[in-house]
């Protein structure tokens, strides 16, 4: 019943027009990396909106409603699932953490990932062995490996970025444009809190970047500065 009261919830706020929108934005068409995904129509606010209405409803309930073939359902079980994980205590979390990893087939578009993976997978992480993100790198999953890259920003925030070098070295050589966007953001955030940092690293890596990967990394470098790395000119 309580899924139905969701969906129901969701389904009032929904927006036919907007939704075509978003199937062209998050690229749901024929060949394009969400293809098949369908949506409702409806802004993250709202969806944020209807998650804390239900955000009491059980672990077992909230993983069928990730298996939702719609989007906005997926990413109201994805916010229900942050906000038990903020209010919980350790062995709630590490059970919220494995149903996490468990379902990140059904996590897979980049808005799914982003706005959860750091405050689950990061958080739960971040006084523990952190080799799963190494293995979730190697992953054939596109949105694994972005789970990987996106989880390093829990730790950058608090000023540690080994891990994210570390997986961003791992996905130097990735094929996937989504991949090369989260590398450069999170390189760009570490250089926000340490240029030296970042520096170092792009000076041994950036003339093996993916070039969207290489310009997400120094959008905010002074100009001259980002030109010379766009040519080739830094060493």
């Amino acid at each position: 019943m309580e899924i139905k009261l969701i969906t129901s919830a969701l389904k009032n706020r929904s927006d036919p027009k907007r939704a075509e929108n978003l199937q062209r934005y998050f690229k749901a068409g024929p060949g394009e990396y969400a293809e098949g995904d369908i949506f409702v129509g409806l802004t993250v606010p709202e969806i944020r909106k209807v998650a804390k209405e239900y955000h009491e409803i059980d672990l077992a309930n909230a993983e069928k409603l990730l298996h939702s073939g719609i989007h906005e359902e997926r990413m109201t079980a994805l916010f229900i699932l942050v906000d038990k994980f903020k209010k919980n205590e350790e062995s709630e979390r590490e059970k919220i953490f494995s149903l996490y990893l468990k379902n990140t087939g059904y996590i897979n578009n980049w808005d799914l990932v982003d706005l959860t993976a750091p405050n689950i997978v990061g958080v739960f992480l971040e006084d523990k062995d952190k080799s799963i993100l190494c293995k979730m790198a190697e992953s054939k999953s596109l949105w694994d490996r972005r789970i990987a890259i996106m989880a390093t920003f829990t730790f950058i925030r608090h000023n540690k970025y080994d891990d994210a070098l570390k997986v961003s070295k791992m996905l130097l050589a990735d094929k996937e444009d989504l991949i090369h966007k989260a590398v450069g953001w999170m390189l760009r955030e570490i250089g926000k809190r340490d240029i030296a940092i970042e520096e170092k690293f792009l000076k041994a890596h950036y003339k093996l970047m993916p070039r969207t990967m290489l310009r997400y990394a120094i959008e905010k470098f002074p100009e001259l500065k980002r030109q010379a790395y766009l040519k080739g000119r830094i060493s």
